[in-house]
């Protein structure tokens, strides 16, 4: 080894240097050769390709033909692709039960996975292939960590399944439970729309969190132009895969780094973008653990000023019609843009991995959108004014918790409390009737310590809408909803139950306010009633003492500030 001959390469950057600089790197690049690189491949860029696939959840099962389809794009532009795997975490299976708490983890993980694959192998960029929720957050977070040049590739939306001439999604199954436990749907019924609901590969179809951080990676610059929202069992997904390898490279050669892309004011427009379209409750938390990876100034308040000033522009699921696929055909997420930039809601001189400006990229899309479908509003007519993500505070919320109000007749209720320290049981009472119009549910010990990990309460929610109980009953977390929850709901409940927030000192029977039209979240309870019970609250023990939960619950900060673990 010590007599080869080693031949003065130049390389494209600094990251291909590091295996190419000399005698003393030999051993290095004698790793590459095992795999069949030859001497001329050092001149090109090492890229990464965090391949989410694994046939785990449908969401994940159909991202290998777009991991092959990066590869080859990266080769034909001239670089050389090393692939990695990065796990998943279904929400969809996990819901309901003790998995559900390993969702948010799974948002960690991957993002440590990438940051450690890209650091760890000196990679000059990085393409990221993800399909289910935590995929996105997790990767993108990687992606700033390590900042490189990256991209990401979204696996894309599932089709609709049908039965009984009505389109189907994986929300219609836990809302078909609840309607089956009310006696409004037979057992034959509930099979089937079970059987039929996910006829494919491809993320939960509606604007959930899948489909919602997807369109705020492509408003944010971070993915290509329309990819948001194409169906993974299409055609143009592919090439979408492929033609993204291809900006990558060229990003290299420009050294386009994440951090130039994710500022302030690309936030800002995600967010717009994600109140335009009716997104997930989820995209709040991401989005903290977002800025605070990109070292951006951006709080929870920031959510609600946007929200004030930007409205919905579009009729999707789960309070709306359309599925994510309908938004695709309708102009997609480049069409809901073009209408909010020139209405002057987005920051148009915003950097993208394309190289071009945000408003550069939208030039060319119309700016009204077609007459022939009614997904996507004109700014004249918007399906509601402001944005539906609001922030709510009070006595039970110092820090702030997230409500979705949108498709809700009259968002305020004040009611009694029944108060559960767990989701099972929340769920039985439910399903069994003994909550009525009017209550108020409290589920609590559920957020990023207490759970831990911030389950998300699909099952109870979409039980309470399955009993037609989902405007006339209440219900607040400090764990998380699923973006395919509607109805009176509030989550993210600041600071949680386990952390020793009001949340925890809350009794059944106390009088509780929700009211989205004063952003208020209150128990009719005095300070000094409060104070008394705080003085005889306990924290409780632990659920878990070692392994990634346990991390997780030590570490994690709160919902307020994304959860994450390394806020310092």
């Amino acid at each position: 080894m010590s007599d080869q001959k080693v031949i003065p390469i130049q390389p494209i950057n600094r990251r291909s240097a590091n295996i190419t600089q000399g005698k003393s790197r030999a051993p290095n690049r004698s790793m590459f050769y095992g795999m069949g690189y030859q001497e001329e491949d050092f001149v090109k860029p090492m890229v990464g390709v965090a391949n989410g696939h694994s046939t785990i959840t449908p969401c994940n099962s159909g991202l290998q033909k777009l991991a092959d389809a990066a590869v080859e794009g990266i080769e034909a532009a001239g670089g050389n692709a090393q692939i990695f795997g990065t796990p998943t975490i279904s929400d969809g299976m996990a819901m309901g039960t003790e998995g559900m708490k390993y969702s948010l983890v799974s948002r960690e993980v991957i993002s440590d996975c990438i940051e450690t694959c890209v650091q760890g192998q000196w990679m000059d960029g990085v393409l990221v292939v993800g399909g289910c929720d935590k995929n996105m957050p997790g990767g993108l977070m990687g992606m700033l960590r390590a900042n490189v040049p990256a991209i990401y590739v979204y696996g894309g939306t599932i089709l609709p399944g049908h039965y009984k001439g009505q389109d189907l999604n994986i929300v219609s199954v836990f809302e078909a439970v609840g309607e089956n436990a009310a006696g409004k749907l037979s057992d034959e019924d509930l099979k089937q729309i079970e059987q039929r609901a996910i006829p494919g590969t491809g993320s939960c179809g509606g604007m959930y969190t899948a489909n919602t951080m997807s369109s705020a990676f492509e408003a944010l610059g971070i993915s290509l132009p329309y990819s948001s929202t194409m169906a993974n069992v299409e055609g143009e997904k592919v090439e979408s895969a492929r033609e993204s390898a291809r900006v990558l490279i060229e990003a290299i050669k420009k050294d386009i780094k994440p951090r130039d892309i994710v500022t302030r004011k690309a936030i800002e427009n995600a967010v717009a973008v994600i109140m335009a379209t009716g997104g997930s409750t989820n995209a709040v938390l991401h989005f903290l653990a977002i800025a605070h990876c990109a070292g951006v100034e951006w709080t929870i308040d920031d959510f609600e000023r946007v929200r004030q000033r930007t409205p919905v522009l579009c009729d999707l699921k789960p309070s709306g019609r359309y599925l994510a696929i309908d938004l695709h055909r309708a102009g997609g997420i480049p069409q809901v843009m073009k209408i909010l930039l020139n209405a002057g809601l987005l920051h148009g001189d915003c950097l993208t991995i394309t190289g071009q400006t945000l408003a550069e990229v939208l030039k060319d899309v119309p700016d009204e959108p077609r007459a022939d479908q009614d997904v996507i509003r004109p700014i004249s007519k918007p399906m509601y004014a402001q944005g539906h993500l609001a922030i709510l505070k009070g006595n039970l919320s110092p820090e702030g918790a997230v409500a979705k109000i949108t498709g809700l007749k009259n968002p305020v209720i004040t009611g009694p409390a029944r108060v559960f320290d767990d989701e099972q049981s929340a769920l039985k009472a439910i399903l069994d009737g003994k909550i009525q119009a009017g209550d108020v549910m409290v589920l609590r010990y559920l957020g990023p310590k207490g759970g831990p990990g911030m389950p998300e309460m699909l099952a109870p929610t979409g039980a309470l809408i399955g009993a037609g109980l989902g405007e006339s009953v209440g219900l607040i977390t400090d764990g998380r909803f699923s973006g395919g929850t509607w109805g009176m709901v509030v989550g993210h409940v600041a600071p949680e139950a386990a952390a020793g927030g009001n949340i925890a000192l809350v009794q059944e029977g106390d009088t509780i306010t929700i009211d989205a039209h004063k952003l208020l979240l209150e128990v009719a309870v005095s300070d000094e009633e409060l104070s008394r019970r705080r003085a005889q609250w306990k924290a409780p023990a632990p659920r878990y003492t070692r392994g990634v939960q346990a991390k997780f619950a030590f570490n994690a900060s709160s919902a307020s500030k994304g959860a994450v673990l390394d806020n310092y």
